[in-house]
């Protein structure tokens, strides 16, 4: 089979088309449209202001764009809240950490591994013992390779573990997508080497998005790139046609990135 046949008949996990989002006179969002096949890594890049963070909130439902829509597994979720969203399977990280710094590593994913039962908060002395919240969280903080810290407070983890913490607290509501955003932020090299071999273990077994302003890491992992300036697409394409392309070297690479 031909490489074109073959993308004609990938499986589109989430689409976004025409997607619009203003701020007063700010155009966040500028007709955006994005593609990401079932299993891949699509990345989403730009400069500062480009509207990364935006588009990402549009996607998980934290802000309702002004027009456009957004499928999810063939479904129209624009309308859908964030929550309802986890629900669907579609799992954010945000691009600073988002954890209960006062409860251990293990209560963290425990109550998200909760929520994903859909069960309302109910954090107490037998919950916690629950060995049907317990086991699955422990067995997603060995994968992130936190099996070892598992009684450590959140709030005393080096922040690559955080990272790695927020993932486990993604990953415990049983998601087929995950939207992360700056996942490398704060890390120096060795943690951000580690969070790319980590997500190199996941890749494949989750479809995902992911907006990192870490190039290194983002031609390590990425299946194709989309680059936004000013809130459009400039260009789609894989690493080395978007590490290649004229536009992009102009607008946000730099001249040393080819």
């Amino acid at each position: 089979m031909s490489n074109a046949l073959k993308d004609m008949v990938k499986e589109v996990a989430l689409e976004a088309r025409e997607l619009n989002k203003s701020f007063g006179g700010l155009t966040a969002t500028d007709n955006l449209s994005i593609e990401v096949a079932r299993g891949e890594i699509h990345a989403v890049i730009g400069p500062n202001g480009a509207g990364k963070t935006t588009f990402v909130n549009v996607l998980s439902g934290l802000l309702k764009p002004d027009s456009g829509e957004i499928l999810f597994a063939g479904r129209d979720v624009t309308l859908l809240s964030a929550a309802a969203r986890v629900r669907q399977g579609l799992a954010r990280s945000f691009q600073i950490t988002s954890i209960f710094r006062d409860f251990t590593t293990l209560e963290n994913v425990m109550l998200s591994v909760q929520a994903g039962q859909g069960h309302s908060f109910r954090f107490w002395a037998p919950t916690a013992r629950d060995k049907s919240l317990r086991e699955p969280a422990v067995d997603l903080l060995e994968r992130v390779g936190l099996g070892d810290r598992v009684d450590v407070t959140a709030g005393n983890l080096a922040h690559g573990e955080q990272r790695q913490l927020e993932i486990a607290i993604s990953l415990a509501t049983n998601p087929s997508f995950l939207l992360l955003d700056e996942p490398m932020a704060g890390m120096g090299p060795e943690e951000s080497q580690g969070m790319i071999d980590f997500l190199k273990v996941l890749k494949g077994s989750y479809t995902m998005l992911l907006v990192e302003h870490d190039m290194d890491a983002v031609f390590a992992l990425a299946d194709r790139i989309t680059v936004l300036v000013y809130g459009k697409a400039i260009a789609t394409g894989t690493p080395d046609e978007i590490r290649n392309d004229a536009a992009v070297r102009a607008a946000y690479l730099g001249e040393e990135a080819v």
